[in-house]
């Protein structure tokens, strides 16, 4: 737990990314040194790929990315990895699982370079506390949000998985970054490896899909930049 002293230091590290922050959306920063304490958050630094949650874990803390990046990610019975989401720094992680009070975490969070995550115990955050803090139940009503918003990209990652063929499953995905970027070029979050394992397709496959798509002049990629090429721009 942070005391009040390494409270304030923390938060004017860190101020930038807590208030942009889901969870602490609308408070000010005065509160914010309150509602740190209040929560008895405590941070922990982790190296690249070590696991920050591990599956079978208690479901007991909601995380908070404060640097350096993690993915969430899902491990069937014969050791196929499947990503289901990239964490940034502001961005929370395990929050579904705890507010669900289930008894361990069914995947696991691993760093993908050095970072420094706060970790919060959910009861600390759906329980009032003593001092009935005013900020309390607003940071309630920014976690429900946060779960529905998880919720809808969640159906979105099932819209994509759910297509039957590897090139079905890749145009929908870019389709998708394009809309939400708004241009019709945009980067990927992922390397080639992870974007199989986000399609849930063998990298060989995605990789022959690519490149088919590349000469049928359908789309343009350098590296993690795509281009989706329209009609006309084929002609």
């Amino acid at each position: 737990m942070l005391k009040f002293q390494q409270t304030e230091a923390f938060v004017n590290n860190f101020i930038e990314i807590l208030t942009e922050c889901r969870l602490f959306l609308g408070v000010d920063r005065d509160n914010l040194f309150k509602m740190i304490g209040c929560l008895g958050a405590k941070t922990k630094k982790f190296t690249k790929d070590q696991f920050i949650l591990s599956e079978g874990n208690e479901a007991k803390y909601i995380g908070v990315v404060l640097s350096g990046e993690a993915q969430i990610i899902r491990t069937d019975l014969f050791g196929n990895r499947t990503i289901l989401a990239r964490v940034v720094p502001s961005q929370l992680f395990g929050e579904s699982f705890a507010c669900a009070d289930m008894k361990s975490i069914p995947i696991n969070v691993v760093a993908t370079s050095d970072c420094e995550v706060m970790l919060i115990d959910a009861k600390r955050i759906t329980q009032t506390c003593n001092g009935a803090c005013a900020f309390h139940s607003k940071m309630i009503y920014n976690l429900l949000k946060v779960v529905a918003e998880k919720n809808i990209i969640f159906h979105e990652k099932i819209e994509i998985t759910s297509k039957r063929t590897t090139r079905e499953k890749l145009m929908t995905y870019l389709q998708i970054q394009a809309k939400k970027e708004g241009n019709s070029t945009f980067d990927i979050p992922f390397a080639r490896q992870d974007l199989a394992d986000y399609l849930e397709v063998e990298r060989s496959g995605l990789s022959v899909e690519i490149s088919k798509l590349r000469k049928e002049g359908r789309i343009e990629n350098y590296r993690n930049t795509f281009k989706l090429l329209s009609q006309n721009e084929r002609e």
